[in-house]
């Protein structure tokens, strides 16, 4: 189980990807004070560690509601986790999140930021910025493929290793992007990629192995 926590940890440090969503944070939380900003990044962190364990709870449950089949989630999912990953590679950012340089803040006016206001940090920072369909649907498969509540548990302090994570990054964007840059956050983007390519296979693969049984 601890080589499992380790690989789903890693899916989602790669899916999620909290370095995309800094320069977001850092032009949202402008003028805000340091108390003011880490709560900020609190909730917004608090935000993606429970979408997580919403969607490892009741994800397959939905599924069955909707009379989806895992197996056809998996090969869906896969592919969208892969288009993600060949847009990362190729420097273009995740195609299923918000494009942040085209982010204006007055189509999200109920949202407006203020100093010291943190409703934008579960709309649009937490949700879809950092974790969007695509890690959403990650979340649903690998819970969907678990059958004890030990093993959705092990997803659940996934997630919250993940928001833990996202919380320090956030708190440190400042020094963050400008060690970083705009390069080593490029090189950082096309990495993750080239990963969560592989992540993506994986799924397609359980996917396909899951309608055609016979495949292997």
């Amino acid at each position: 189980m601890d080589t499992e926590i380790v690989k789903i940890i890693l899916a989602f440090v790669v899916l999620i990807h909290p370095f995309s969503a800094l320069t977001l944070f850092l032009d949202t939380t402008r003028g805000y004070k340091p108390a003011d900003r880490r709560n900020f990044a609190r909730v917004t962190s608090l935000t993606v560690f429970v979408t997580i364990a919403f969607f490892t709870i009741a994800g397959e449950t939905l599924l069955r509601a909707l009379g989806i089949s895992i197996g056809s989630f998996q090969i869906a999912g896969g592919i969208l986790v892969f288009l993600i990953a060949l847009n990362m590679m190729n420097g273009e950012g995740n195609p299923v999140k918000p494009d942040q340089d085209n982010v204006e803040w007055d189509e999200w006016s109920d949202w407006a930021p203020m100093e010291g206001n943190t409703a934008a940090a579960v709309v649009p920072m937490a949700i879809p910025m950092i974790i969007g369909p695509g890690g959403i649907s990650t979340v649903i498969i690998y819970a969907a493929q678990v059958h004890t509540w030990q093993q959705k548990l092990a997803i659940i302090i996934a997630g919250l290793v993940i928001a833990i994570f996202c919380y320090l990054a956030l708190s440190a964007a400042t020094q963050l992007s400008r060690v970083l840059g705009d390069t080593g956050l490029n090189i950082i983007s096309r990495i993750m990629g080239m990963l969560l390519a592989a992540v993506a296979i994986e799924i397609l693969v359980s996917g396909l192995v899951s309608i055609f049984p016979n495949i292997i």
